[in-house]
Parts: structure tokens; sequence; C-alpha cells
């Protein structure tokens, strides 16, 4: 899928939903990352989940990987599970009543959902794991409840079990070479996922531990790959290796990017004393792209809050504003740039006007979903960007060298 799939007019769109700050707060953002990438540093994203893949950020994302902009990326284990899945896929419901489930057992709405696949795509997955032919059979002779673009692998018969079955496999090999889960996963799934692509680019991608809930037992056997402080010093060291963060549609950041090993806004003083291997976010640059106009207040009222936290008082009353966990480092830090806008309009910009500006050609260019162009963009994703690959997994971890 090509930028020009939408053109330049509908940049001009996106670039028009946005207030000038918020277009001030681009522009800036561009300038830092092309700087960065022409002095020779290196860039990381943070990424939360649904969001994200629905935007086709995480598309994006692997984009950019591809072509030597982002050099890290922590995200969410809901994201690590959908990227298996494929990032997209197209599903349909029936009354779970109709097809004898337990209602108690089903979510909100009464239905059950099934993965739209042809017969060479069933049979194929045959080949893998067991399928319920009698089940598959009634839900294509039930009147369907509707037919949608969702989340890839997530409540769908077969493939979202198929995911749920996967995490465990996945789980045994990166015990079984000492690595995480997502690397492991990265070894089979589609060069268009950030697992896929960063597999290609020899680029880290791991979960924040505030997001490691998520994502059925892909979540759980992602906490289980490898102990949480070794986890909490993969992301310090990326943290660390980076010099602009780029925040995107996440929670609890404070709790990633100041974490236990950070010595600037963060608690790192102590692992510092104790001679463990601490970072700095002193001269680093953190943008976030947020649709909460408090963020930017909280940035505003910088002083504000950095008094409250000198004087020991409570943030949220001296700033007088919602303060989520986040705001308390970005909101204080001098390389700090709030956007305030749709991630799905912000991030086509940002990713155009920096590969304009380091004379890149993009082979992909996300859209924001509620535009024609983004319809478009989501049903080319559902129908490029493949779910894992067990075999192409397998055969990579019979060529690992421990």
């Amino acid at each position: 899928m090509n930028k020009n799939l939408f053109g330049l007019s509908q940049l001009e769109y996106f670039k028009s939903s946005l207030d000038s700050r918020s277009l001030a707060g681009v522009d800036s953002a561009v300038k830092k990352i092309i700087d960065t990438k022409k002095h020779g540093g290196r860039v990381m994203v943070v990424t939360g989940s649904g969001p994200n893949i629905h935007e086709g950020v995480t598309t994006l994302i692997s984009e950019l990987i591809r072509v030597g902009i982002v050099d890290a990326v922590s995200t969410s284990s809901a994201v690590i599970a959908h990227e298996m899945a494929g990032s997209l896929d197209r599903v349909f419901r029936v009354d779970a009543a109709s097809l004898g489930m337990d209602i108690n057992k089903m979510p909100r709405g009464d239905v059950f959902e099934f993965t739209c696949m042809n017969d060479d795509e069933i049979n194929a997955l045959k080949r893998e794991m067991p399928l319920d032919d009698e089940l598959l059979a009634k839900g294509k002779s039930l009147p369907k409840v509707n037919e949608i673009i969702k989340a890839a692998g997530n409540m769908a018969y077969p493939m979202g079990l198929r995911t749920e079955r996967l995490a465990h496999e996945v789980l045994a090999l990166a015990r079984m070479y000492g690595l995480p889960f997502e690397q492991v996963a990265g070894w089979g799934c589609d060069s268009k996922t950030m697992l896929g692509a960063a597999d290609l680019k020899n680029v880290p991608v791991l979960v924040t531990i505030p997001q490691l809930v998520g994502g059925g037992a892909v979540g759980v056997s992602i906490g289980d790959s490898i102990p949480v402080s070794e986890r909490s010093m993969r992301i310090s060291r990326m943290l660390a290796s980076c010099d602009v963060i780029i925040e995107s549609a996440v929670a609890l950041t404070q709790e990633i990017h100041d974490g236990p090993f950070e010595c600037y806004t963060g608690h790192g003083i102590w692992a510092w004393w104790s001679g463990q291997n601490t970072y700095n976010l002193r001269d680093k640059s953190l943008i976030r792209i947020d649709l909460d106009e408090n963020l930017r207040r909280a940035v505003e009222l910088n002083k504000t809050v950095q008094e409250a936290i000198d004087k020991g008082l409570p943030k949220t009353k001296a700033a007088k504003i919602p303060f989520r966990m986040e705001m308390s480092a970005f909101a204080r830090h001098e390389g700090s740039i709030p956007i305030v806008g749709d991630i799905g309009k912000v991030w086509p910009l940002i990713a155009y006007e920096v590969a304009q500006g380091l004379g890149i050609d993009l082979e992909f260019l996300s859209a924001s979903q509620d535009t024609p162009e983004g319809a478009s963009m989501r049903e080319w994703i559902v129908d490029n960007v493949k779910s894992l690959d067990r075999e192409k997994m397998l055969k990579r971890s019979q060529d690992f060298v421990i």
C-alpha cells in the first residue's frame, strides 16, 4: 500500500484537524527526529494497545523500522497478540444461544465470533491444530449479527484460539533459549508487523511491565518468559540507547520511561547507589501523541508541578487538573513535546515529513480509520498482513545459536 493511495491532499486534511499548538508540536517533533537521525541518534516508540492497531499505526511503525527511522519499540501484550494474528482481521458474529453456547460464558452482547476464512486457510490451519468442523458449519448456517474488521486473533474462532495455543509454544521456546517471548514470536511474524520488521532489522521490541496484562495467554506467557527484573533492565537499556522517545496513545508511561533505573525524573538513585546499571532522561526528548488536553496543560504548568514536588505537595491539587500518572515526569521534563490530536492523523503527518526530510521513500503510510482512505488501509492490512508462520518460527528456532 503506497502513500500515493491517498496523496498529499489527505495529509493536508489531517493538518486541518489540528489546532495551531498541535501543529507546532508536530513541527517540533519532526525537526527533532530529523536532526537526531542525521546526527546518528536513535528513536524509540512506546505504543499502547487498540487504537494503535486500528489506526494502522503499528503497521506504519513496522515500515519506519524497515527504513531505519525507528530503532526500538516497547508496547503492550495485547499488541503482541494482535500482531501474531496479523494485526487486523475480518470476523462475523452470530447469536451465541442459537449456536448452543453457554450464555454465562459469552461476552457482552451474547454473540459468538468467527474469523472469516476461506477453505484453503481452514485446511492449512487443520494441519496445525484440530478444528471443530460442526461448529464452523453451524456458524456459517446462522444469520450474521454483523461482520466487521477488528484487532486480529482476539475473540473469534478459530484464530483467537490459535493465538492462545501458539502462546504456549512460543513461551516454551523462549524459556529454552533464554529469550523474551517477543523475540521468539518475531521469528515467525509477518514483516509488516512491528515484531516481524524488528526481527529482520535486529531491533528490540519489548512489552512494558504496566502493559503485561492483556492478550489472554499471550500476556501471561510474555510475563513468564523472562523475570520482571530482567525485563526492567532490558527496557532501561533500550531507553538509554535512544535520544527521542515517542509515546503513542499509551498509559502509565511514568512507570515505563522513568522506572526503577532512571536517575533524572525517576527512582534510580538507589539503584545507582547500589552499583546497578542506570540511565538518565536529562538530555532526551519525549514526544507524546494523546487526545487528553490535560497533558498539554500539565506541560504548561511545568513550574507549578515541580514546585509542588519540591514542597512534597500533591501534584493534582497544585495543578488543579486531573493528573494521570504519566504526566509527572513528562510535565517536568524540559524536552517534552505534547501533541494533542488523533494518532490516526498525527502519525502519518510525522512519518511523511520525517521521511521527506531524510530523503526516504515510504512504501506504507497509515490513515485515520474514520476516512475513506483509512477504511481502504484497514482492508489492505486484513488482506496483506498475515498471521504468525509457525513453521517459519520453528525453523528459526532450529537454526538459533545460543
